[in-house]
């Protein structure tokens, strides 16, 4: 079956209210011309609003997300731009406490998402035990080991509505490879009720996989898609374009300026 869409299309399967997983690590493999084009979309339409942004950690593409209001609510272990500093509007939205965050770790992500994949409810695991985190989440409870006895935590399941990922290459099936550096991208591929690759090169077909064309809905092809963030090993971080874009956003005005001056909207 070819999969085989625009980037226009792939912007439509993302409704409003729904949770958004972005893939990707920190400034590795971002799905950065996708979130152009669903900023785009909204600027035309209105929609998506509403969204919650799911990501492992959570870099420049979903800065311009939180930038422009798409998103009311993230959930990440991260957000930020590493050594170029920090995410602005996110930074100057929750400091205004104008976005609900919900706490999450690298623990609690990964189990909610291993939940989603098994069709459970929740998943258990010793961590945040003996932390205040449980206070910022009463969604996240207790379970007592029914053959132990011992105390656990249940994280509650994870499951995306739409999942993004960059991918190195990707067939018209829908099967794709995202090189070694995977972060959670496998996980949020079978997690996701519907799963858009872009992909820098599109083949006629791939023997090996990371992600596979059965929990593929969609296969875009867009290279340089993840610029400014790298795409190792075909290209590396845009230094400049990072360092542009921290130096001359800080609040919703300079946003505006940034998304006009270099993405024409």
């Amino acid at each position: 079956m070819n999969k085989l869409i625009s980037l226009t299309e792939a912007v439509q399967l993302v409704p409003s209210g729904c949770t958004l997983a972005l893939g990707g690590v920190t400034l590795y493999r971002r799905p950065i011309a996708f979130g152009h084009a669903l900023l785009h979309r909204h600027r035309q339409t209105g929609e998506p609003h509403g969204l919650t942004l799911l990501a492992f950690t959570a870099g420049l593409e979903s800065d311009l997300l939180v930038g422009a209001r798409l998103v009311s609510r993230v959930r990440t272990c991260y957000f930020g731009l590493e050594i170029f500093g920090l995410a602005p509007m996110f930074t100057y939205l929750a400091n205004r406490g104008e976005i609900e965050i919900v706490e999450e770790t690298e623990a609690s992500l990964a189990l909610g998402l291993r939940a989603g994949i098994a069709g459970i409810g929740f998943m258990p695991g010793r961590a945040w035990l003996g932390t205040d985190l449980p206070n910022l989440r009463p969604d996240v409870r207790t379970v007592s080991d029914p053959y132990s006895g011992e105390l656990l935590m249940a994280f509650p399941a994870i499951k995306p509505d739409v999942a993004v990922i960059h991918a190195l290459r990707a067939d018209p099936e829908g099967n794709a490879q995202i090189g070694k550096n995977k972060g959670i991208d496998e996980e949020l591929s079978l997690a996701a009720e519907t799963v858009i690759v872009t992909a820098e090169e599109i083949v006629p077909e791939l023997d090996q996989a990371d992600l596979v064309a059965p929990f593929v809905q969609a296969v875009v092809h867009a290279r340089h898609g993840a610029a400014p963030s790298s795409c190792h090993p075909l290209y590396p971080i845009d230094g400049e374009a990072m360092l542009a874009y921290v130096e001359q956003v800080s609040e919703p005005e300079s946003f505006e300026a940034y998304v006009a001056l270099h993405l024409g909207l």
